[in-house]
């Protein structure tokens, strides 16, 4: 077997003279759960459908197991879409809806009954089988459409956004249950959300998209702990962001001045003195004390005070307002050993982090 089931060669897509997608350079491992991740409008689901043969290219090729499939029909593909809406046959049982596609190929009825029951075993919906869709819960209904896309063993399952109907609960279940299905199944996902959160918790591999172009691909955490661009720390998660100058420059470190207090750092990028960069750092990563001789840092300890309180549970999510006007977000974890985690609006504070905890990255306007 081939590592990558789908390659896509300097993909591009113009609709009416607008670029929809540019210069797309992706592969897809055999066996994976990939995400395309972006906004509304950023070209996920012109992607998918490029792959699914509902659209083709204004440029460049796509391969599926190893073939270019320019020009070819979305049938012969050997891929597979369950689409937002689900698009199952009202009029029609479970049973029936899952073994459409097998009946369209003429497929033997002993066959097309024991793979229809293998798969709603699979999905946990056997005993649903003469049911209609309206008799089904939304997440019984997108396990039906999966069902009836794998029914037919494809290569890759393509989902555009499949979970966006369901409520929050049922989403969270869902989440799970389709991953642990593509465990079992053992096919290509390539899943398209707007959702950042599902993304991080689904996901092998996660694809950040901007406005038809790919802006990062990596695993969750690689995506999350190092973006390559503001755009991705921006959209994955909640961060902050200060922006500095370059003090000074040695071989592995670079001096920066943040809000006025200067401090010294590894950096991964040339910089020269007299650059600006951008300073990240995520809300979990800041610390709060009630005195400066408390903080972790004392190189960069940035006074302010507490102006809102946002009791989540397991969590405090602290907005924080420095002496110079800017604001920042704090997350406080509950811990037995830990009684501070009670904040008063207009309480002064004292906020630091440890130095690698950041991310830098060169200035972008």
């Amino acid at each position: 077997m081939i590592q990558n089931v789908i390659e896509l060669r300097n993909v591009a897509k113009t609709i009416h003279g607008q670029e929809i997608l540019w210069d797309i350079e992706l592969e897809v491992r055999n066996g994976e759960f990939l995400t395309l991740l972006g906004p509304s409008g950023c070209g996920k689901t012109t992607l998918l459908r490029l792959i699914s043969g509902f659209e083709e290219p204004t440029t460049g090729s796509i391969h599926i197991n190893g073939r270019d499939v320019s020009g070819l029909a979305p049938h012969l593909r050997h891929v597979h879409t369950v689409f937002q809406s689900y698009a199952l046959f009202p009029h029609m049982t479970v049973h029936e809806n899952v073994a459409f596609g097998l009946r369209c190929q003429k497929r033997p009825n002993k066959e097309i009954n024991e793979r229809v029951a293998d798969v709603l075993k699979t999905v946990k919906l056997e005993k649903y089988a003469q049911r209609k869709p309206e008799q089904l819960s939304g997440g019984q209904q997108q396990r039906v459409a999966i069902a009836r896309a794998v029914v037919n063993r494809p290569l890759v399952l393509l989902l555009d956004e499949p979970l966006s109907s369901l409520d929050y609960h049922l989403r969270k279940t869902m989440q799970i249950e389709l991953k642990q299905l593509q465990r079992k199944l053992g096919i290509t996902f390539i899943f398209v959300t707007h959702d950042q959160e599902e993304a991080l918790s689904m996901s092998d591999r996660v694809v950040v998209m901007k406005e038809g172009g790919i802006e990062q691909i990596g695993t969750p955490r690689e995506v999350y702990e190092n973006p390559k661009t503001l755009t991705v720390a921006s959209f994955i998660g909640q961060v902050n962001i200060f922006d500095c100058d370059i003090k000074a420059v040695d071989d592995t470190h670079i001096t920066i001045d943040i809000e006025g207090r200067q401090w010294r750092i590894k950096s991964p990028h040339n910089f020269q003195v007299g650059d600006k960069a951008h300073i990240l750092v995520r809300p979990e990563d800041l610390r709060v004390a009630d005195t400066p001789e408390n903080c972790d840092n004392a190189d960069a300890v940035f006074p302010g005070v507490v102006e809102e309180v946002i009791y989540k549970g397991s969590t405090v999510d602290l907005m924080l307002r420095l002496n110079n006007g800017k604001l920042l977000a704090a997350t406080r974890f509950f811990d037995e050993d830990d009684d501070r985690l009670e904040y008063s609006i207009g309480e002064q504070i004292f906020i630091t982090w440890l130095a690698g905890w950041e991310v830098i990255l060169p200035y972008e306007v």
